[in-house]
C-alpha cells in the first residue's frame, strides 16, 4: 500500500482543501444506467461515503450509457456533461471521483485526452484524484470469451451484458492497444494528470455458512466464483489483479484494509462491504 501524499504534501493539501468546495462523483461501470444510485451503488453505500464531505449535498451519481466505447458521446460525452453540470451548479473546486470497473476506463479517456472535448480540461483541473475500485484497466479474459460467441457468452450475460462495444473494448488485446496509444497511466506511458488510485480485489469467497459471503448478494458472488475459474488465482471473479492494478497506482489490496482481512469480489467493491465505505468516506 502506498500513501497518497507525503507529510509535507499532505499538510499543503490540507491547507488548500480547507478553502476548497469539495464534491464527490460516483461513476458506474459497464451498463446503461438510469438509476445507478439504487441499482448499482445502493443508497446505504452512497449515504455512508458522502458523510465525509463538509457539505453532504455536494455529490452526484452518474447515469450514462457505458455499453458504448469509452470515447463515445453516450459514454465519455455523457460523463463530461454530467460532471460539468455538477461542477458548475455546486461550484465544486475539489472533485474526488469514485469509479468502478469500466468506469475507470471512461475516466482515463477524459484524463488522457484533454483536447478531445472542450469540457475535459476544466474537469481535469477540478479533480483531486480518482479512486478506482476494481478498474478494468487491462481488460479481462472474460470479455475475450464473450466476444467469441460461444456457450460461455450466455453464462456471462448477467455479468457483462452481451456483445456490446464496451465488452468488445475490454478484450485484453484491445485494451493493450488503447493503453499503448490513447490512454495514459500504464507502464511505459506518461502519467495521468491527476492521481488514479486502485483498490484491488483479490478473491471471491462464497460459503453458505459465512455471513460475509452474503454482502452484496450471495447469488452474485456465487456467479463470480464460477467465472473466477477462467481467471488466474488473484482475481475478483471478473478482473485479474494485474488488470485492476494496471494503470495509475495501487492504493491497497482488499485483504490489507478490509475488516477481517476479507477479500472483495467484483460485486462487493461497489457495495457497503467490510468497511470499504468508511475508507472512502475518510478519504474525502
Amino acid at each position: 500500500m502506498k500513501s497518497k501524499c507525503g507529510v509535507l504534501l499532505c499538510l499543503l493539501m490540507s491547507s488548500a482543501l480547507a478553502l476548497a468546495n469539495t464534491g464527490v462523483a460516483f461513476v458506474h461501470g459497464t451498463g446503461k444506467q438510469t438509476n445507478a444510485a439504487s441499482d448499482y451503488w445502493q443508497w446505504d453505500n452512497i449515504n455512508s461515503i458522502r458523510q465525509g464531505l463538509p457539505d453532504q449535498s455536494n455529490y452526484t451519481v452518474i447515469n450514462c450509457d457505458f455499453e458504448q466505447y469509452m470515447w463515445d458521446s453516450r459514454a465519455a460525452g455523457c460523463l463530461a456533461g454530467q460532471l460539468t453540470s455538477f461542477i458548475n451548479n455546486k461550484n465544486i473546486t475539489d472533485l474526488v471521483v469514485i469509479t468502478h470497473s469500466n468506469g475507470g476506463n471512461v475516466m482515463r479517456w477524459i484524463m488522457s485526452n484533454p483536447t478531445y472535448d472542450s469540457r475535459y480540461p476544466n474537469i481535469i483541473s477540478k479533480i483531486r484524484w480518482v479512486n478506482a475500485l476494481a478498474p478494468s484497466s487491462k481488460g479481462t479474459p472474460l470479455a475475450n470469451a464473450v466476444m467469441q460467441g460461444n456457450v460461455f457468452e450466455a453464462a456471462l450475460g448477467w455479468l457483462l451484458g452481451y456483445q456490446s462495444d464496451a465488452v468488445r473494448m475490454q478484450q485484453t488485446s484491445w485494451m493493450d492497444f488503447y493503453n499503448g496509444n490513447y490512454l495514459l497511466g500504464t507502464s511505459g506511458r506518461p502519467a495521468l494528470p491527476k492521481g488514479f488510485w486502485n483498490v484491488v480485489g483479490t478473491d471471491v469467497e462464497t460459503s453458505i455458512f459465512d455471513g460475509d459471503s452474503y454482502c452484496g448478494g450471495y447469488h452474485l458472488n456465487l456467479g463470480l466464483e464460477i467465472t473466477q475459474a477462467w481467471l488466474n488465482s488473484c482475481s475478483d471473479g471478473f478482473l485479474e489483479c494485474s488488470s485492476q492494478s494496471g494503470a495509475g497506482q495501487v492504493w491497497f489490496y482488499d485483504t490489507s484494509r478490509m475488516r477481517g482481512s476479507e477479500p472483495l469480489s467484483h460485486n462487493q467493491s461497489r457495495r457497503k462491504c467490510f468497511g470499504l465505505d468508511t475508507i472512502l468516506r475518510n478519504d474525502l
